[in-house]
Formats: structure tokens, C-alpha cells, sequence
């Protein structure tokens, strides 16, 4: 499978695990490259391993996943971390997000659906569950200024409008028919000028202000 998207399992329950391994390993394009039993030892495993995606707990003994998160970061680790939790409270989810994770699904997702979800981050989209994306928005409606979309010009207003549509820079490139160097200088640009901190901030301002397709 030298195609396949490599994923490393990170969760303190062993049950959990084993019945994530059983169902993507029948999966022709995912290969579970890995487990860990909670944040610290996720971190280990996913310098030694490399994964394309890690599919991370929040609860976890010692570590959790949150904190995982950010060490991830800290390390420059390139894995997508794909959020796996039945914890939805806003306390667990934006504090997940702001630390870097690509994507928050529940636990009792679909196994299709988780399927998809792997796939989705691995291309480099964020995936939220709509009712955590609903929190995510109502926190920055609340903590965010207004007015700072004015600055933005046409072309950046575009690049805003295909990331919150789930865009990967390679597809807005193609979309609006640019190199993709071009396309990561209008994304920081639009970060810096709305003081976002990341991509899914920007989506979800996007969505506010009404810049979807």
C-alpha cells in the first residue's frame, strides 16, 4: 500500500483502538501504521512513524490530546490530527482547534463517515461536525472585532471564500488559476490582516460574514 494514508492511533482505551484497527484496516487506501495509549506516548510514536493523519483522543491519562497537540506543532510534526471524542463541550473543542487539529468528530461517527474524514484532512481540508463548528463560531462571534474584512482585496476575499468551502491551497490554485506559492502568500496575508491565527478561524469568519459559495 505505498499509496495508502498512514494513520496512527492515539487513545487510552484499548477497545477503542482495536476497533478503530479493525475497521480501517479493511480500508484499501488507509494503513494503520501505529497505537499509543495516551498524548506523550502519541508524540513518540508519531516522530518515529511519520502518519499522514493521527486520529487523537482528548481525555487521556498524563498527556491529552490537546496538549499532544500542541507538542506536535512545537515539533513541526506535519500529521493532520483528526480529533476523535464523545467530549463536546466548548471548554474541549476550541481549545482542540486553536492547538491545531485539522478535523473534530465524535466517536460514534459513522465508520464510512470517519473513513471520509481521514481521507478529507489528509487533502488538507477541515472537517468539523456541524454542531462543533456551531460552537467554534459562536466563540468567535463573541471574542472577534468586526469591520476587519474591509481590508481584504477582491483577490483575497476569493482565497477566503474557497477555504471555508474546505479548499486545499493546491485546489484553490487550480480554481483561480494560480501557483500555489501565490496562493500561500494571500492566506498569510489574509491571517495577518484579520488577526486569525489559522485556517479553520478563517473559514469560520468567512462563514459569518457571509463569504461561502
Amino acid at each position: 500500500m505505498a499509496d495508502a494514508i498512514r494513520v496512527l492511533l492515539v487513545d487510552d482505551h484499548q477497545v477503542v483502538r482495536r476497533g478503530l484497527r479493525t475497521f480501517l484496516e479493511v480500508q484499501d487506501d488507509i494503513e494503520v501504521v501505529g497505537e499509543a495509549a495516551d498524548g506523550a506516548e502519541g508524540v513518540a510514536r508519531a516522530e518515529e512513524l511519520r502518519p499522514d493523519v493521527v486520529l487523537m483522543d482528548v481525555k487521556m491519562p498524563g498527556m491529552d490530546g490537546i496538549d499532544a497537540l500542541r507538542r506536535l506543532r512545537e515539533l513541526d510534526n506535519p500529521a493532520r490530527v483528526l480529533i476523535v471524542t464523545s467530549f463536546t463541550e466548548q471548554r474541549t473543542v476550541v481549545p482542540a482547534l486553536r492547538a491545531g487539529a485539522a478535523g473534530y468528530v465524535y466517536k460514534d461517527v459513522d465508520p464510512d463517515a470517519l473513513a471520509g474524514a481521514i481521507r478529507s484532512v489528509h487533502a488538507g481540508h477541515i472537517l468539523l461536525q456541524p454542531e462543533v463548528a456551531g460552537v467554534l463560531l459562536s466563540q468567535e462571534e463573541a471574542n472577534s472585532p468586526q469591520g476587519r474584512g474591509g481590508s481584504l482585496t477582491d483577490r483575497e476575499r476569493e482565497v477566503l471564500g474557497l477555504i471555508a468551502d474546505g479548499r486545499s491551497n493546491r485546489e484553490i490554485a487550480r480554481a483561480l488559476v494560480l501557483s500555489e506559492k501565490t496562493v500561500k502568500t494571500h492566506v498569510s496575508n489574509i491571517l495577518m490582516k484579520l488577526d486569525l491565527a489559522d485556517r479553520t478561524q478563517a473559514a469560520l469568519w468567512a462563514v459569518r460574514h457571509g463569504l461561502t459559495g
